[in-house]
């Protein structure tokens, strides 16, 4: 009965007329964020932090945190709705999420059927949100309940588990992905110790005594990084635009679609818990597994719905469930999250097991609010879906020096230093050359996010066991966080060498 009176405060909160609107603004970002191929949900959100700061100014802290992060929830979750357009209309995936929604959602709309696979998909991906967001409301409170036991030892482990995770799944190479885990922690290093007060890598500049600004590097290597591959790379959507027509689905699209959305809509939300496992992650495995129960899997590849129906489920159900790791542990799954939580802590919200304790009204007006959102999301999508459509055709021309003016701009009104402006176009340079080289910036921004984290859990952990380091193995929970990160570090290490050696005895 509590978690209902909680529930009830949030959408209290929720339902005052700023934070409808703030939903809503976000909402409608997020779904165009979606469409335009390659900004993705991670450079919309880093993007949109700085705009929260200002839209905020008169509101209190705790109203101006709750608002801003209902905006920025919004954004996220209406990427993953808006990416399906490009993969259905023109073959061109959002974000990577959404790369299986091209499979069956382009031939569709190659038969005259996109309006049915658009629409589909918004029912799935709605429908998968209310899942996930009824999970989260079950699942949230008592997962806290049990966090808040943990010692600094258990939490120090429990970020590890994090950072092995993120770093375990991104990109093509873990090599590659474990050098970015280790930057983001180096840069997290810069500025004053806590403990000592002792200046670390900040060489006599006074400007890097607060450390380096996690906003400034999330804008600059998500946002500007995108606008130099998009510029330089010539990475313009290329195609033709399937024409949309009808757009309510069939009663027999709705029969065949029905099972594949539960099913896609559990499993992502499953997935999405998993920390480092992800939208990408949960649309690959339903989309396997709907293939494999089905019937007829000859159809997938030829315009199924069904191949609609699960990924979009999925990816939706995945974003709600990575907000249960974030909001009751403090550790971030996946890239966006990470960027949601660095946007918390700039408002002085502390992700973690006391956030529903400290800030019941943030946490509990995100969560209400995201079950406005999701219905505002499938209200404005069936009937708008041609007009997002014709999102796809703005000329970068015009659409490249919005996000460079919102970057700069916001970056600025936030700081007002020009070292950060400089350190946002490093940023986005470095951004363009490790992405164009396939070092992925998800394990950055988490290992600069957890980092100081990371280290004060470890002194205080050593602290209480007089430098002792069996301390971290002593403890049993501890000791399964350290041997879950190991093995999700080796596992696939071990899977590739296997792998490695059936292909050489092949060709033997």
């Amino acid at each position: 009965m509590e978690v209902i009176q909680f529930l009830a405060d949030g959408f209290a909160s929720a339902l005052r007329w700023h934070n409808l609107l703030f939903a809503l603004v976000g909402v409608l970002i997020g779904t165009a964020v979606g469409v335009l191929p390659g900004i993705g949900p991670m450079s919309g959100v880093a993007l949109l932090i700085p705009v929260t700061s200002t839209m905020t100014g008169g509101l209190g802290p705790e109203e101006a945190a709750t608002s801003a992060i209902i905006l920025l929830a919004g954004v996220y979750y209406g990427a993953m709705y808006g990416g399906s357009t490009t993969s259905i209309l023109l073959n061109t995936p959002g974000e990577s999420s959404s790369v299986v929604t091209t499979l069956d959602g382009y031939q569709m709309a190659k038969q005259g059927r996109a309006g049915a696979a658009l629409s589909i998909s918004a029912i799935g991906s709605f429908v998968a949100g209310i899942i996930a967001l009824i999970a989260l409301v079950l699942v949230a409170e008592p997962l806290s309940n049990v966090a808040v036991k943990f010692g600094p030892a258990e939490y120090f482990s429990l970020m590890l588990l994090g950072l092995a995770a993120v770093s375990g799944l991104a990109g093509k190479s873990m090599t590659k992905a474990l050098m970015m885990t280790v930057f983001g922690l180096l840069l997290a290093t810069i500025g004053m110790d806590n403990v000592s007060g002792v200046a670390r890598f900040t060489y006599g500049l006074a400007v890097l005594y607060s450390g380096l600004e996690f906003l400034t590097i999330a804008v600059g290597l998500f946002a500007l990084g995108e606008v130099f591959k998009t510029i330089i790379g010539r990475e313009y959507a290329v195609g033709t635009i399937a024409r949309v027509g009808r757009i309510l689905p069939t009663r027999q699209d709705l029969k065949d679609s029905a099972g594949p959305i539960a099913r896609g809509s559990l499993l992502g939300f499953f997935i999405g818990v998993l920390p480092g496992a992800g939208a990408t992650l949960a649309s690959f495995f339903s989309y396997i597994m709907e293939k494999k129960i089905s019937k007829n899997p000859q159809k997938f590849g030829t315009g199924a719905i069904e191949g609609v129906a699960a990924p979009e489920s999925a990816n939706n159900a995945a974003s709600g469930g990575a907000m249960i790791p974030l909001l009751t542990l403090g550790i971030p799954g996946s890239g966006t999250t990470a960027i949601l939580m660095g946007a918390l802590i700039m408002y002085n919200v502390q992700p973690g097991p006391l956030l529903f304790d400290e800030h019941p009204e943030v946490v509990w007006g995100l969560i209400a609010s995201m079950f406005i959102g999701n219905l505002m999301l499938l209200v404005l999508n069936m009937p708008l879906v041609k007009l997002f459509a014709k999102i796809i055709e703005t000329p970068p021309k015009y659409l490249l020096p919005i996000i460079v003016a919102i970057s700069v701009f916001g970056v600025y009104a936030v700081q007002y230093s020009t070292f950060d402006l400089m350190l946002l176009i490093a940023c986005g340079i470095a951004g363009y050359f490790l992405a164009k080289n396939d070092f992925p910036l998800a394990p950055l921004v988490l290992g600069l996010v957890l980092g100081p984290m990371i280290e004060n859990n470890m002194r205080r952990a050593l602290t209480g066991s007089d430098g002792d380091f069996s301390i971290f193995v002593a403890k049993p929970i501890s000791a399964v966080f350290l041997i879950a990160a190991a093995l999700w570090l080796v596992v696939p290490l071990l899977l590739k060498l296997r792998g490695k050696k059936v292909l050489i005895n092949e060709e033997g």
